[in-house]
């Protein structure tokens, strides 16, 4: 059954192991139905390359930003304002449809760093508004900090909540202001109960599913290097959560992120294990 995985790092190998080819990558996933998947290229070297992985991958989609602990960095060297250049470029390609990862956060980040973490969130909301692109938010140990930024701001129509951590009143609070919920393998995990509790309270309707790969395989391939082709386990725990079927969650989820991000071309894109043309299971 054909789904999207809405959040995914192609080009990074987990902890310096030895990555899988792009191509091979994408091969695994269509495999087991996974034939949309949308690059998260949040750092300036990850940028750079984007373009060249779009026209390899039709299969693909981009989004670009600054991951906040990049910023942090940036903003300690004096070297925001260029990487903002960067980023804005990036969203020249009609294939880029977000903005993102960007956000907050305070597990890697020390206060010193945050001003400038905030000052990028900011900055990659009015982008996200000012060019029509859907919103990725990265919040990790900062919920309220992320939806008081987002109310001060306005949150663009399409606003992610990337690999959401919040618990059940973050998940009413965020399915009231019409965000979308992504969840990521780690709902799986045996001690996420909390996390379950906040897919129960997001309709289906604002669900996306991820790997966030190569990092958050789910259960029970744990601590293991993740890609789109473990994404069907997370959709299996997220229909048994949800008590709907698999094939309802989706249908469901592939619509909604068609809507979030624009379609994936309509053309023949070539298989990626032997270049055969096969059409698009949409």
């Amino acid at each position: 059954m054909p789904i999207v995985d809405n959040h995914a790092h192609l080009d990074i190998a987990r902890h310096g192991q030895e990555g899988m080819p792009v191509a091979a990558a994408l091969a695994a996933a269509k495999a087991v139905g996974v034939d949309r998947t949308v690059q998260v290229a949040c750092d300036l070297e990850s940028i750079a390359a984007l373009p060249a992985l779009l026209d390899a991958h039709p299969s693909v989609l981009g989004a670009a930003a600054l991951h906040p602990n990049d910023a942090a960095r940036l903003g300690a060297r004096g070297q925001l304002a260029a990487a903002y250049e960067a980023v804005e470029a990036a969203l020249a390609d009609p294939r880029v449809r977000a903005v993102g990862e960007t956000g907050l956060d305070y597990f890697r980040t020390d206060e010193v760093g945050r001003p400038a973490q905030e000052e990028s969130f900011r900055w990659h909301i009015d982008l996200a508004k000012r060019t029509g692109r859907a919103l990725q938010i990265h919040d990790r140990d900062a919920h309220d900090d992320v939806l008081r930024i987002l109310a001060e701001e306005g949150a663009p129509e399409r606003t992610v909540l990337h690999c959401f951590s919040g618990d059940a009143a973050m998940a009413r609070e965020a399915v009231a202001r019409g965000y979308y919920l992504s969840y990521a393998g780690t709902v799986t995990f045996k001690n996420a109960e909390g996390l379950r509790e906040a897919l129960r309270l997001t309709p289906l309707e604002q669900v996306l599913v991820e790997t966030d790969a190569p990092y958050l395989a789910p259960h029970p391939w744990r601590g293991a290097t993740n890609g789109s082709w473990l994404l069907p386990v997370t959709v299996r725990s997220i229909a048994e959560v949800l008590g709907r079927d698999v094939a309802e969650v989706c249908e469901v989820v592939s619509r909604t992120s068609e809507w979030v991000y624009g379609g994936w071309p309509s053309t023949s894109v070539a298989d990626e294990t032997d270049g055969a043309s096969v059409a698009p299971e949409m």
